[in-house]
């Protein structure tokens, strides 16, 4: 299973997941980490998109504890039902939302954490990979997420 923050605006308008530009770069990352999005079950945490009308677009503002625990049963349902035993969470939020409290991203990636009878493994949120400045960095971030697809794949059997 993936689990993502929230939907962005196309994917809260289309109602799938990963369906934007940071959907495409994860695909090239479940690509090259041999795990085609076929073979995995991709959520969000929360399950509308939360947005500030500044304009003409909707751009996106983070989810707060109130929309988290409003979304929380919902999650709980799909973790019982889709009974994936690894859980890749995308972003800070993700990982949050699972652990229950905020929890430093950089210090979770790479580790696996036991989280009941299943576990989490964190990487970077793919939309954090398309904000780089640099190609380099960029790059770094894609590889960082290729490798938490590849180990939870290992892990998943």
């Amino acid at each position: 299973m993936l689990l993502g923050e929230q939907p962005g605006d196309q994917e809260d308008l289309k109602g799938e997941p990963f369906v934007e530009p940071a959907g495409q770069l994860l695909d090239d990352a479940m690509r090259r980490s041999g795990g085609p999005r076929e073979q995995v079950y991709l959520t969000k945490a929360v399950k509308h998109f939360k947005w500030e009308p500044p304009g003409k677009r909707r751009l996106h503002k983070t989810p707060g504890q109130q929309e988290v625990e409003a979304c929380a049963y919902w999650l709980e349902q799909e973790l019982r039902e889709v009974g994936a035993h690894v859980i890749v969470t995308l972003g800070a939020t993700a990982l949050a939302v699972l652990l229950g409290r905020r929890a430093p991203l950089k210090a979770h990636i790479g580790r696996v954490t036991p989280y009941g009878n299943k576990l989490i493994v964190a990487t970077y949120h793919p939309s954090y990979a398309l904000r780089q400045d640099d190609e380099t960095a960029r790059e770094t971030t894609v590889a960082a997420i290729v490798d938490a697809l590849e180990k939870a794949r290992a892990l998943s059997g």
